[in-house]
């Protein structure tokens, strides 16, 4: 049937959203997204729109992905908070480990990158984290931390999971992503009131 799309649409968007998870917004051109996803220029803006509006897609599209994965991490806080906060890390780490994504947060580089980028991605990435240490937040208080030290453990846990992100692209080892991971939860099981 004419101007029936002849490509699977989730296919072709976590194809570009490996590619510039991979390259980074500005050194991924269109040609780079064409090879990436087997679709033509006009292809392309027909059903995504330009270059800017594919990369918001792929920024929800990954947020969604991990996101529904550390909300199910952090779904038993209120039961095994060290637990479920250590699961959300796993989450990340598991990330890090899986040879068939690259390396990195595609949500890390682009709140890195957000100087040179356009107002709607910068303000898309400062969302996604604001996600994250709302979700962080969240489970913290279901935890039972107390109201201010609740605020500056999602702060903080937010910023590790983004730093382990950062410092897997720059090759440090398992062993010390874990490490890291171990020190914060060290702090937060100090912060936590006592189960009875």
């Amino acid at each position: 049937m004419a101007g029936k799309k002849q490509f699977d649409v989730d296919t072709a968007l976590d194809a570009a959203m490996v590619q510039y998870w991979r390259a980074g917004y500005a050194d991924t051109s269109l040609d780079d997204l064409s090879r990436a996803t087997g679709l033509n220029r006009s292809s392309l803006y027909s059903s995504f729109g330009d270059k800017e509006s594919l990369y918001l897609r792929c920024l929800d599209r990954y947020a969604a992905r991990y996101g529904s994965r550390y909300d199910h991490a952090l779904s038993r806080a209120s039961e095994e908070p060290l637990r479920a906060v250590r699961a959300f890390f796993e989450v990340t780490l598991e990330r890090i480990a899986d040879p068939d994504v690259p390396d990195g947060c595609l949500i890390a580089q682009t709140a890195m990158a957000a100087p040179v980028l356009g107002p709607a991605i910068a303000a898309r990435a400062v969302e996604a984290l604001g996600l994250q240490r709302a979700r962080l937040r969240t489970a913290l208080d279901a935890a039972r931390l107390a109201e201010d030290e609740a605020d500056d453990f999602a702060v903080h846990m937010t910023a590790v999971n983004q730093s382990l992100a950062v410092m897997s692209r720059t090759g440090a080892s398992r062993q010390q992503l874990r490490t890291v991971v171990d020190i914060s939860m060290s702090a937060l099981s100090r912060a936590l009131p006592a189960r009875s």
